[in-house]
């Protein structure tokens, strides 16, 4: 997690690190924990899409890649350097050998000679990573439509509609789609607009087996005013997301969670402060009404799932009981993993109600 952050992504990880602790038998991470840890890990890395300069990943690998940024964990104390590794040495002691070995030196050339770029300008220091004013990538709002929590990629929001503090504010009409077909058919014909929030529920494990939703992602970064529509989505995003793209939210549409009782029309409001690392996403109003969050989960809770809610007619049937076994583990804030223990408490507790 710690080198997540550093690096500053990708947000697939927030399924793979979850179930890879669950495999291990360690504690699965939950969103706090996320959030902590972005808080007190510098960023290091620039690359796409994040910045502030845009390298490709290929210059990230010969600027050092994982093991240069572990160099720089390790000088401010973030890593635990004496468990043991796959090459039979512990993790300090690789580091060493990294430090001053030829492979090292040899990559650093490449960069240099080929693309005339300095590696300290890749992998920052995280001294030169401060004065350059990077912050985290990954802000993990939560709020009355995402009690669970939620991810953004906070510095691929474009700068100019992020206010001078640092902070991303947006407050705008829900444009809601139950599939990432209906959404692209909406773009295609022009019917959605700057301001607008563009809502895409239903597509989580339950949905869709939690598909990628690169198509509405990519259309709205080539959009001439895409940067002043924002999305929200139980879904996942590609590592070339842009923008306020907010997904994972949890709980899923299909789960009962708000993200499936929104209507059109609905007032959302997005916050996110990028030097923070926190941000919210709530409903604030329907129609001519303006309420509190704490008024709008309220409202959230009276209303029921949408109707037209429901799992993509092609999901196999061993993909729809995968999506109920990994909720009854935990959800996807939980690695949508099969957690044994849960699923038969869960269905003796069934059993007996």
């Amino acid at each position: 997690m710690v080198l997540h952050a550093a690096f500053g992504g990708s947000t697939n990880l927030l399924l793979h690190i979850p179930a890879i602790a669950h495999a291990a038998g360690l504690k699965r991470p939950a969103v706090e924990d996320w959030i902590s840890v972005n808080r007190r890990v510098p960023r290091l890395v620039s690359v796409l899409p994040n910045g502030p300069i845009y390298h490709p990943t290929v210059r990230v690998f010969l600027a050092g890649g994982v093991p240069e940024v572990m160099l720089h964990l390790r000088q401010l104390g973030l890593l635990k350097t004496d468990v043991l590794t796959i090459t039979g040495k512990t993790l300090g002691e690789n580091l060493d050998w990294w430090e001053k070995s030829e492979r090292r030196k040899r990559f650093r050339e490449l960069l240099k000679q080929l693309d005339g770029v300095n590696a300290d300008e890749v992998i920052f220091p995280p001294d030169k990573a401060r004065e350059r004013g990077l912050t985290g990538t990954l802000v993990f709002p939560r709020g009355n439509l995402a009690p669970e929590g939620s991810v953004v990629k906070a510095t691929a929001i474009d700068p100019s509609v992020v206010g001078s503090d640092g902070v991303y504010r947006k407050e705008g009409l829900a444009r809601v789609f139950v599939s990432e077909k209906a959404a692209m058919v909406a773009i295609k014909e022009g019917r959605i607009k700057a301001g607008d929030v563009l809502v895409l529920a239903g597509v989580g494990p339950m949905g869709t087996g939690m598909e990628e939703t690169y198509q509405v992602t990519g259309a709205l970064k080539h959009l001439p005013f895409g940067k002043h529509v924002a999305l929200l989505t139980d879904a996942r995003f590609s590592g070339l997301s842009t923008g306020a793209c907010l997904g994972h939210i949890g709980p899923e549409g299909l789960a009962g969670g708000p993200i499936g009782k929104l209507l059109d029309g609905d007032v959302i409001r997005i916050v996110i402060d990028r030097n923070r690392g926190e941000g919210s996403i709530d409903l604030v109003g329907e129609g001519e009404r303006r309420f509190t969050p704490e008024e709008g989960a309220k409202v959230l809770a009276s209303r029921s799932t949408r109707n037209d809610l429901s799992p993509h007619s092609a999901l196999p049937e061993d993909t729809r009981l995968w999506a109920a076994l990994q909720l009854a583990s935990g959800g996807t804030w939980a690695g949508c993993v099969y957690d044994p223990d849960q699923i038969i408490e869960t269905l003796q507790n069934g059993r007996k109600s």
